[in-house]
């Protein structure tokens, strides 16, 4: 249901559409104050609940949302970046490397839980939009509500392009482009969109001597001793963010869990586990050191090498502007003449 807003109390609203410039003008009672901007229409998407397909569904702005609930710490960071520190008024989820350039208007926010927050809380905060990673959006003890239930109740909606399937790092840019228009402040959402890709420009500059890719495989463990590799099947924007280092998924057509064995044989150069820096970073040395040691995977050149490397999980599956922070931080780590 699109949201819609009655102007004046106890009167008729008159809305006379004229013709001024190839625009259109909502007359408003007098007295009071209309920004042209808006109603502004925003196409965004929908999946019913517990489905997996996001379909198109368009978001009616009838004016800058005033309390913004981010359902995770990347996606606020988004908003800090634009200067609409104020109208957040709740992040779930906030865990993860921070981001330096705003961690002190981001300490100063309401943060509501470390873990994934439900619906309640979520409505608790009062929002007029809801704002964030798509795999949130559920009407589950973790999820916010679904999109067709928050927009049933009258509160906007915007999933990030960039966390639905399909997308890469260049969708990153058009949800900035598109926050820009929600918020009226297109400017600061330009700026920052240049900032990015001139990052993403420097970084492809140090690694343009690179002729051949190398293959990764990401085990999603942190117990040496469990071995768990996950595939990233479907995972565009995991992948994409990869590639920009010149790093290939080996698994990313295989659907499913990875054995071990299969891991073994296929023989990636290089071996990523996850870390939470905020929480116990120490302890991706320690599954470093078990991985070195395990002699099941004694013939892998990636332990003969030394090629293990840890990546905070918010850089991986956070699908945010940020996760450019983290390949930043990784290709350093692989190829630190290049970056000297």
């Amino acid at each position: 249901m699109k949201k819609t807003i009655l102007l004046g109390v106890g009167l008729a609203t008159i809305l006379a559409l004229t013709a001024c410039g190839g625009s259109n003008e909502t007359n408003a009672p007098e007295g009071t104050q209309t920004d042209p901007h808006y109603p502004l229409t925003i196409g965004n998407y929908s999946k019913a609940e517990g489905g997996s397909t996001w379909e198109p569904k368009d978001q009616v702005f009838n004016q800058a949302p005033q309390r913004v609930m981010a359902n995770t710490r990347p996606a606020a960071e988004l908003l800090l970046h634009l200067g609409l520190e104020d109208k957040i008024a709740g992040v779930g989820a906030s865990f993860g490397a921070p981001d330096p350039s705003v961690e002190e208007e981001y300490a100063k926010l309401n943060i509501l839980s470390d873990a994934y927050v439900g619906k309640e809380v979520t409505l608790g905060t009062d929002p007029d939009l809801v704002f964030g990673r798509g795999g949130l959006f559920e009407n589950a003890d973790w999820g916010v509500g679904t999109v067709d239930t928050l927009n049933d109740m009258g509160i906007n909606t915007y999933v990030l392009e960039s966390s639905i399937p399909g997308a890469t790092y260049d969708s990153i840019y058009q949800d900035i482009e598109n926050v820009g228009e929600i918020f009226n402040v297109q400017d600061k959402a330009q700026s920052f969109i240049n900032e990015l890709k001139g990052r993403q420009e420097a970084i492809a500059s140090k690694l343009a001597s690179i002729q051949e890719n190398k293959t990764f495989a990401y085990l999603h463990t942190t117990d040496p001793e469990a071995i768990s590799i996950y595939s990233a099947h479907g995972e565009t924007f995991f992948n994409d963010v990869f590639h920009m280092i010149k790093l290939d998924n080996v698994f990313k057509e295989e659907a499913g869990e990875i054995p071990l064995e299969t891991l073994i044989q296929t023989d990636p150069d290089i071996l990523i586990i996850p870390t939470w820096t905020d929480k116990n970073p120490e302890n991706a040395e320690k599954v470093k050191e078990g991985l070195y040691g395990n002699p099941k995977l004694s013939s892998m050149k990636a332990i003969k090498n030394k090629q293990i490397y840890a990546v905070d999980y918010n850089y991986m599956f956070g699908y945010g502007y940020n996760s450019i922070d983290g390949i930043e931080l990784l290709a350093k780590d692989i190829y630190p003449d290049l970056f000297q």
